[in-house]
């Protein structure tokens, strides 16, 4: 398995651990985010979500699929992004932002690993 193959695989598993909280105990991730607890669907389905993009991240991980490596270094940028941006307008917290951290670290990590593998290539 290559090293951003290692980099995708990790992210899967973090994503699908982050799901199993979200579907199943929604409120302890929240209260550890010093977030109102909530009884709303929304934060489950997120949880759903999460678990099929962490599933997704496994099997690329599994297949090395380059290009699918490649995407998620922007499209996890773009979710930086976001996240500052609700931040900045007041709409989340921003204690959301260390979900961004581990989003771009993440990237980051991919990122190098692809131009590692594209050098020795």
């Amino acid at each position: 398995m290559s090293k951003a193959a290692q980099s995708m695989m990790v992210f899967g598993i973090y994503l699908i651990a982050t799901a199993a909280v979200l579907v199943f105990t929604p409120n302890t991730l929240l209260q550890l985010l010093r977030v109102p607890p909530t009884t709303e669907p929304w934060i489950r389905v997120l949880g759903v979500v999460a678990g099929v993009l962490g599933a997704y991240y496994i099997t690329a991980a599994r297949q090395e699929l380059i290009a699918f490596f490649r995407a998620t270094v922007w499209g996890r940028g773009i979710f930086v992004v976001g996240l500052i941006l609700l931040v900045l307008l007041n709409w989340a917290p921003p204690i959301l932002l260390g979900f961004g951290l581990i989003d771009a670290a993440g990237a980051l990590w991919t990122r190098a690993a692809l131009r590692a593998h594209m050098g020795a290539a």
